[in-house]
């Protein structure tokens, strides 16, 4: 570590100090007669511990800095990943996995440790720095995996991965693709790759949402091994009632059969369904012989109607992301065809009004008609006659001018929750297209996201909802929504936060108000690895929003148990997280006392189980090996620890790397510089005290 004293001004600054340090003190000499006639030598040395103390004094105010030279040395990182999905231990070893296996990983971390920094991973559906072995994730996703690994190593001195896993995967996408850490990958093979006898159900294929009154597919797969010229049946009941019910001989010792089924809405609500087929002897398990289904039957879909200037790919984008969802209908047409507004929930309006299609008999529609609508302003947009629809905002500026913004979601919304992957995927998606100019709110608004120009993050709205009227409105700035369609399947490989964003905002848009005081926004279905949540608004008398009452809600459980929550107050609204529940079917009710009168809302939700890690339990090694050879890695067994180990320490490649850098510090905060200058002043004081000065 080498250290030098750095300042910005010039060498002849530091002496002119020295000077008045010099200067200082000789006036002080010659006018103090404290020692006249005695001790010269002591005045001599007083003379010369001011001027030291007080140069030091005007030197520390020209702010000198240290600038220090540092290396640093950094071990290699080894991280250990093991896999905690359920399907580790559905094999005849579970108990090895539960104990022994503990022991083996333990000994090979302690073998590391002396020259690597060792760091674990638990990984499933969920990623924990810690092993805890409980074998409890309902999935297991590689792609999440690696790009945690990448988040937390990535500027890290990485030398090598040790995956500890069965090689099987529901969620995402294959290792041998998407895995790339630039690293070798060591692999452990657990699991069981010997094919054991077992009667499932691999597959449900069917619709979440129904509609009441018709009819509707539901599709089993129903697979067996090591079973042939066994029987099985399969038995679907809705509550105690069987609906069908059909003997399966198995043939052969890779079985599959699809079994299409047709049933009937009859009424609304959640309806709950359990699949069944009956075990045979010698199986290995029973937990995949059975599924549950929830089946949500509405009265009729919600229809949205999407209007173009001209024709454009966010149409497109809008259209497939809305009916993503099973809950809506979406129509396309251009400005000038002809529609009756009253038939939909929804108008969304693109690059309208336009100088060439100004729109006025469809937004004289909207307004008698109470129609929701969502301007999405663009290129094309007459900013003089977007500005008098009454949307609560005003786009002050040329029309021809255009900025590349990037979303930012605020912190103040609370229309809805908005998960923690959007807040992180919204800013890395592509710009869009929006108006330049001054954005002026004319009305009680509530903002989702504010633009960013550049590295600037500014107040104008991106996004919003206008709040003051009864007729729900909402406004995007901006055009380029296919491009965040196709940056989130590039960077997540599916469509999940693009449709989570457009459907969360069409949701809040398309419920035209009823005028209640009290509303709760939910979904109905969950897995059992997602949280419940809900989100709840309340309104005065004159439906504006506040949120000073409590709101408190009750979970029923399928055993008639309640379980009371308080809402969290944001900032004009309600939520709350209920955390990971049970599967089951649950019954809630939401009330609140708002000006001395009670409201409720409730209604139902299912948590499904997830049963993914019982369908496949052969252990696929085969994908270990390749992942492995293909990185530079080796593939070894749980009872090769050791040998592991020591081919990680005979490895010369991976070193240990030497950073050098320098840092700089104000001299002001080095202690030293304070207790000389006390020392010199207590000095001083000192020999004035013992020669009588005082």
């Amino acid at each position: 570590m080498n250290i030098s004293l750095i300042t910005e001004l010039p060498a002849w600054w530091i002496l002119i100090c020295f000077l008045l340090g010099v200067l200082y003190a000789l006036v002080l000499y010659r006018h103090d007669h404290t020692f006249d006639g005695i001790h010269r030598w002591l005045r001599t040395f007083l003379f010369v511990i001011r001027s030291l103390a007080v140069s030091i004094l005007a030197i520390l105010l020209l702010t000198p800095l240290i600038k220090t030279f540092i290396r640093e040395k950094e071990k290699p990182v080894i991280i250990i990943a093991q896999d905690n999905s359920e399907s580790i231990i559905l094999n005849k070893d579970s108990a090895f996995y539960r104990k022994d296996y503990k022991t083996s990983v333990d000994a090979l971390v302690s073998a590391l440790n002396d020259k690597f920094d060792v760091r674990t991973i638990s990984w499933g559906d969920k990623i924990s720095d810690k092993i805890d072995y409980s074998y409890n994730e309902k999935q297991t996703d590689f792609s999440s995996l690696q790009n945690q690994m990448s988040v937390r190593y990535g500027n890290r001195n990485v030398g090598a991965v040790i995956i500890a896993s069965d090689g099987l995967y529901n969620r995402g996408s294959s290792p041998l693709y998407n895995f790339d850490l630039k690293v070798p990958v060591y692999t452990i093979a657990l699991g069981d790759t010997t094919v054991q006898k077992d009667v499932l159900i691999s597959r449900i294929n069917f619709n979440k949402v129904v509609y009441s009154g018709n009819t509707f597919p539901v599709e089993i797969m129903v697979s067996a091994r090591q079973s042939s010229g066994e029987r099985t049946k399969l038995t679907l009941m809705q509550d105690s009632a069987t609906l069908f019910s059909r003997d399966i001989t198995i043939s052969g010792n890779r079985f599959s059969q699809l079994i299409p089924i047709t049933l009937e809405a009859k009424k609304t609500g959640l309806l709950h369904y359990k699949i069944k087929v009956s075990s045979v002897s010698g199986e290995m398990t029973f937990l995949n012989n059975e599924s549950e289904i929830y089946i949500e039957v509405l009265e009729s879909k919600q229809k949205i109607l999407i209007v173009g200037n001209a024709p454009h790919p966010d149409l497109g984008a809008l259209k497939l992301g809305i009916e993503s969802s099973q809950n809506y209908s979406v129509k396309v047409i251009l400005a000038g065809e002809t529609e009756q507004l009253r038939d939909y929930n929804l108008v969304i309006l693109h690059n309208l009004p336009s100088l060439t299609h100004p729109i006025g008999d469809l937004l004289a529609q909207i307004k008698s008609s109470k129609t929701p609508a969502w301007f999405i302003v663009g290129t094309q947009t007459s900013n003089s006659l977007f500005n008098n629809s009454g949307t609560g905002l005003i786009i002050n500026g040329n029309g021809d001018k255009m900025n590349s913004v990037l979303p930012i979601v605020s912190s103040n919304f609370s229309r809805f929750t908005v998960s923690d992957e959007m807040k992180r995927m919204m800013p890395l998606f592509p710009p869009l297209t929006s108006p330049f100019g001054d954005y002026k709110q004319t009305a009680n608004n509530s903002v989702l996201l504010v633009q960013q120009i550049g590295n600037v993050t500014t107040d104008q709205p991106l996004q919003i909802f206008n709040e003051s009227g009864i007729t729900r409105m909402g406004v995007l700035c901006g055009e380029g929504l296919w491009r965040w369609r196709l940056s989130d399947y590039a960077e997540n490989g599916s469509y999940n936060v693009y449709n989570e964003w457009l459907l969360k905002s069409v949701q809040n848009l398309s419920v035209k108000e009823n005028r209640t005081h009290f509303r709760l926004i939910n979904k109905n279905s969950f897995a059992e690895n997602e949280p419940v949540t809900f989100d709840a608004e309340v309104y005065n008398d004159n439906y504006e929003l506040i949120n000073t009452p409590e709101v408190n809600i009750s979970l029923v459980n399928p055993s008639n148990k309640t379980f009371p929550y308080t809402f969290s107050k944001t900032e004009k609204g309600y939520t709350l997280n209920a955390g990971y529940l049970p599967a089951g079917q649950y019954k809630y009710k939401a009330t609140v006392n708002n000006g001395g009168k009670m409201y409720q809302a409730g209604g139902e939700l299912s948590v499904t189980a997830l049963q993914v890690e019982q369908i496949e339990t052969v252990a696929d090694h085969q994908l270990l090996y390749a992942l492995s050879q293909k990185s530079g890695g080796e593939m070894f067994y749980p009872n090769q620890t050791a040998e592991l180990a020591k081919k990680l320490l005979a490895r010369d490649d991976i070193k240990t790397v030497t950073y050098s850098h320098y840092k700089l510090r104000d001299l002001v905060d080095w202690k030293l510089i304070f207790f000389i200058v006390l020392g010199l002043l207590t000095m001083e004081w000192f020999l004035r005290k013992r020669a009588g000065g005082y």
